[in-house]
Protein backbone atom coordinates (compact mmCIF):
# COMPACT_ATOMS: atom_id res chain seq x y z
CA UNK A 1 0.00 0.00 0.00
CA UNK A 2 2.22 3.08 -1.19
CA UNK A 3 1.50 6.01 0.90
CA UNK A 4 1.58 9.28 -0.99
CA UNK A 5 1.03 11.68 1.97
CA UNK A 6 0.44 11.25 5.92
CA UNK A 7 -0.62 15.38 6.74
CA UNK A 8 -3.15 16.58 9.69
CA UNK A 9 -4.61 13.26 10.46
CA UNK A 10 -4.98 12.19 7.07
CA UNK A 11 -3.28 9.27 5.57
CA UNK A 12 -3.66 9.57 1.30
CA UNK A 13 -2.42 6.42 -0.24
CA UNK A 14 -3.52 3.97 -3.25
CA UNK A 15 -3.07 0.19 -2.98
CA UNK A 16 -0.47 -1.97 -4.24
CA UNK A 17 -2.92 -3.54 -7.06
CA UNK A 18 -5.50 -0.60 -7.49
CA UNK A 19 -6.87 -0.81 -10.83
CA UNK A 20 -7.91 2.58 -12.92
CA UNK A 21 -9.17 5.08 -13.43
CA UNK A 22 -6.26 6.90 -10.99
CA UNK A 23 -7.86 7.65 -7.82
CA UNK A 24 -6.42 7.85 -4.08
CA UNK A 25 -7.70 6.65 -0.63
CA UNK A 26 -8.20 8.81 2.38
CA UNK A 27 -8.00 7.48 6.27
CA UNK A 28 -8.78 9.54 8.83
CA UNK A 29 -9.50 8.09 12.36
CA UNK A 30 -12.60 5.36 11.58
CA UNK A 31 -13.39 7.63 8.13
CA UNK A 32 -12.55 6.98 4.54
CA UNK A 33 -12.63 8.62 1.01
CA UNK A 34 -12.07 7.50 -2.08
CA UNK A 35 -11.15 10.69 -4.35
CA UNK A 36 -10.67 10.43 -8.34
CA UNK A 37 -7.08 12.00 -9.31
CA UNK A 38 -8.15 13.45 -12.74
CA UNK A 39 -11.14 15.40 -11.74
CA UNK A 40 -11.22 15.30 -7.90
CA UNK A 41 -14.77 13.86 -7.95
CA UNK A 42 -15.56 12.08 -4.37
CA UNK A 43 -16.08 8.20 -5.02
CA UNK A 44 -17.39 7.58 -1.95
CA UNK A 45 -16.85 9.02 2.04
CA UNK A 46 -17.52 8.34 5.59
CA UNK A 47 -15.42 11.32 6.51
CA UNK A 48 -16.90 14.46 8.43
CA UNK A 49 -17.70 17.50 6.08
CA UNK A 50 -15.13 19.17 7.04
CA UNK A 51 -12.90 16.09 7.07
CA UNK A 52 -13.82 15.27 3.82
CA UNK A 53 -13.38 19.31 2.57
CA UNK A 54 -9.59 19.42 3.87
CA UNK A 55 -9.21 16.22 1.88
CA UNK A 56 -9.87 17.21 -1.42
CA UNK A 57 -8.39 20.36 -0.58
CA UNK A 58 -5.18 18.56 0.08
CA UNK A 59 -5.65 16.17 -3.34
CA UNK A 60 -6.38 19.44 -5.24
CA UNK A 61 -2.94 20.46 -3.84
CA UNK A 62 -0.90 17.21 -4.49
CA UNK A 63 -2.74 16.07 -7.38
CA UNK A 64 0.27 16.76 -9.87
CA UNK A 65 2.22 14.75 -7.85
CA UNK A 66 -0.26 12.09 -7.24
CA UNK A 67 -0.95 11.69 -10.11
CA UNK A 68 2.77 10.82 -10.93
CA UNK A 69 3.36 8.89 -8.59
CA UNK A 70 0.07 6.50 -9.55
CA UNK A 71 1.38 6.35 -12.93
CA UNK A 72 5.32 5.60 -11.96
CA UNK A 73 3.61 2.97 -9.64
CA UNK A 74 1.41 1.06 -12.41
CA UNK A 75 3.59 1.47 -15.17
CA UNK A 76 6.29 -0.89 -13.45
Amino acid sequence: MPTLLNFDGFKFFFYANDHPPAHVHVLKGDGWAKIDLECLKVVGSSLKPAELKKAVDTVALHQEEFMEKWHEWFSR
